[in-house]
């Protein structure tokens, strides 16, 4: 596991913590929808930037 992989898992845990925030604020959906995308993108390249699938 190297500093990338660890630094966009670690982003992408702090954006679905956003989404969480949002929902209980009663933010507008489309704002949430982005937000989740962008959470999902971070989380999927640290996932797959992880030297365990070699």
């Amino acid at each position: 596991m190297n500093g990338t992989s660890t630094l966009l898992i670690v982003v992408g845990l702090f954006l679905v913590g956003g989404i969480i925030s949002f929902v209980k604020q009663k933010m507008p959906k489309g704002l949430i929808v982005l937000l989740s995308i962008g959470a999902a993108m971070c989380l999927v390249a640290g996932v797959l930037r992880l030297e365990v699938w070699n």
